[in-house]
């Protein structure tokens, strides 16, 4: 199995790659929507998230208000880090725990799409790294246009590592700052050189 990880920056077209690849069939897992249901009413993600930045980021239905939650750590590196040591681990777990399954039902390719797959060291434990990126003023462009003000959006694209470092360490590249088209073709490429490697991969493991 060839297991490969998904990042960019913030309103880069994460979201977008993601589809197209599950268009294409791959299996897809997103840290964020692991992130989600981890932190819901009932969970110990909750629980402790709760204890740590107090009940006002709580919503009138007692679920965690991911935009006050972002208030408060976003402008705090240190908060932002307690924040991630939370939620963090048992997110990865639950992702090997996915990609187990994936091997099990002889998926020979699968891709772990987060932001912060490079921050928190997860890269490593992959076989390969894909990194979306734009132009800087497109991904604020993209962020004001989900409703999130542009000081907001700065914000955010700021406390992030830079995508240059990220590009560096990246296997492939997807320039999404052209048409929906243009990232689907390449998008497209991608996904025929990943099935290669992945088919390589699974007969070195069968020597084994």
């Amino acid at each position: 199995m060839l297991r490969v990880g998904l990042t960019g920056g913030i309103g880069s077209g994460k979201s977008s790659v993601v589809v197209m690849l599950r268009e294409m069939g791959v299996p897809v897992i997103e840290a964020d929507d692991l992130a989600h249901e981890l932190s819901r009413a009932g969970e110990a993600v909750h629980d402790e998230i709760v204890q740590t930045f107090g009940r006002e980021i709580l919503a009138e239905n007692g679920e965690i208000d991911r935009a006050r939650l972002a208030g408060v750590v976003f402008g705090s590196p240190e908060k932002l880090e307690r924040l991630n040591r939370i939620v963090h681990p048992r997110v990865l777990e639950r992702t090997e725990r996915w990609i187990g399954e994936r091997r099990r039902e002889g998926a020979a390719l699968v891709v772990v799409e987060a932001p912060l797959l490079v921050e928190a060291g997860v890269y490593r434990r992959l076989d390969r790294l894909v990194v979306v990126w734009c132009r800087p003023d497109q991904q604020i462009e993209r962020l004001s246009g989900r409703g999130m003000s542009r000081e907001e959006a700065e914000r955010r694209s700021a406390a992030q590592m830079p995508v240059e470092e990220k590009m560096r360490l990246a296997d492939y590249l997807i320039d999404n700052s052209g048409t929906r088209d243009e990232t689907r073709q390449q998008v497209e490429r991608l996904v025929k050189k990943l099935e290669a490697e992945a088919r390589e991969t699974g007969r070195a493991e069968a020597k084994e």
